[in-house]
């Protein structure tokens, strides 16, 4: 797939996705937001233009603070990052097309002479990528800067699987579950199996505290590990681990299978409350295995299997856009019952008896007493 582009140009921030952005890098901000960070993934993932206009709002930000502002930098390769991992093909082909890419390793040339964790974060990023997608023809741009660069003598940053950002997302009004729903321990199992990280994106800042978890594993006694040479990026799974990882993706795909069909059945405002709660708990659930699902991209060295993260990814990302618009409407219902019901109240009280005496001239009182009674009995 060729990608023209030409498109950036203009004032990137004024569209709905750009003012997202922009306030997510603000550089008053004393740590990642990661509300406005996956309200941007939902924008991208939600509306036509939402890739272009993020990947433009993000090339704007990174050249406007090259050299000059490295929080901000900072922070808008952590909303970069956050898209790669949470949105759909359309927001990877132009992420790693290959004049973006390049853009990216112009930024941190000796022109704008960046601190050393600066051109790690962005090399680092251009090397997981690499490994990722380096099976997808139309994400191929990433993969030869890569080997480019690596051919010129760029000594590329050792994986840091400690230090890796997980996917954050915003804090939820519902509890989370502390087990899975019917599957306590395969939950569990998943989480051992990836080998999640609440590590913080901009070294040596501490985690980010609101990382939610919902899914309480034991110590893993055989999780996912690096092998192999000390530089080595991705990781090798033995055939147990591949079994235990693929059943554990069985329960991931289960688990949206059945909040899929509850999304199809359930009438927003008109759900039972046992009903409700399942399809909350359900959300809850499957974001935080998203957590773990995601963090095994670009750190197993298969490539069949990165492919099915990939698309699994791809579906729970889907799901949760449903869900957020379920959510909506049934907020719209409930806000409608609300001005329908203050109407009934209003129009109840105008029926109450009116004693002047020129009302009482117009009706005697006995009529009038029949006519709030029929009505208080049609409310």
């Amino acid at each position: 797939m060729t990608v023209n582009m030409s498109f950036f140009g203009g004032n990137p921030f004024t569209t709905p996705v750009g003012q997202r952005i922009e306030q997510a890098t603000d550089a008053s901000l004393t740590s990642e937001n990661w509300a406005l960070n996956m309200e941007v993934c939902d924008i991208v993932n939600g509306t036509e233009e939402g890739p272009k206009d993020a990947i433009k709002a993000i090339r704007k930000r990174l050249q406007q603070n090259a050299g000059k502002n490295y929080t901000v930098f900072m922070y808008t390769l952590t909303v970069l990052e956050t898209c790669v991992k949470n949105c759909g093909i359309r927001f990877r082909v132009l992420a790693c097309n290959k004049e973006f890419v390049l853009e990216l390793t112009r930024l941190i040339g000796p022109k704008y002479d960046p601190p050393r964790a600066v051109q790690d974060k962005v090399l680092s990023l251009i090397q997981s990528w690499s490994d990722a997608f380096s099976h997808l023809p139309d994400l191929a741009g990433v993969t030869q800067v890569y080997h480019d660069l690596r051919q010129k003598g760029v000594e590329f940053p050792m994986t840091d699987l400690d230090s890796m950002a997980p996917i954050h997302t915003p804090q939820r009004s519902v509890p989370e579950p502390d087990i899975l729903i019917d599957r306590p321990t395969e939950a569990a199992n998943l989480a051992a199996a990836t080998g999640a990280v609440q590590g913080g994106i901009i070294a040596p800042q501490p985690p980010v505290t609101h990382t939610p978890a919902p899914v309480k594993p034991p110590v893993p006694s055989t999780g996912v590990g690096v092998t192999g040479s000390p530089t080595s990026s991705t990781a090798s799974l033995t055939p147990e681990q591949m079994a235990k990882l693929r059943s554990e993706l069985e329960v991931v795909q289960g688990n949206a299978a059945v909040l899929n069909e509850m999304l199809a059945e359930i009438e927003p405002g008109k759900e039972h409350p046992s009903d409700l709660q399942l399809l909350q708990e359900l959300y809850s659930t499957c974001r935080a295995m998203q957590v773990r699902l995601v963090d095994l991209i670009g750190k197993v060295a298969h490539d069949e299997l990165t492919a099915d993260l990939l698309r699994i990814n791809d579906q729970l990302n889907n799901l949760f856009l449903r869900y957020g618009r379920f959510v909506k409407n049934r907020e719209a219902g409930s806000q409608a019952a609300a001005i329908l019901s203050q109407d009934l109240r209003k129009e109840a009280d105008d029926s109450l008896i009116d004693l002047s005496e020129e009302a009482a001239a117009a009706a005697p009182l006995p009529m009038a007493t029949g006519a709030l009674g029929n009505k208080l009995a049609g409310l």
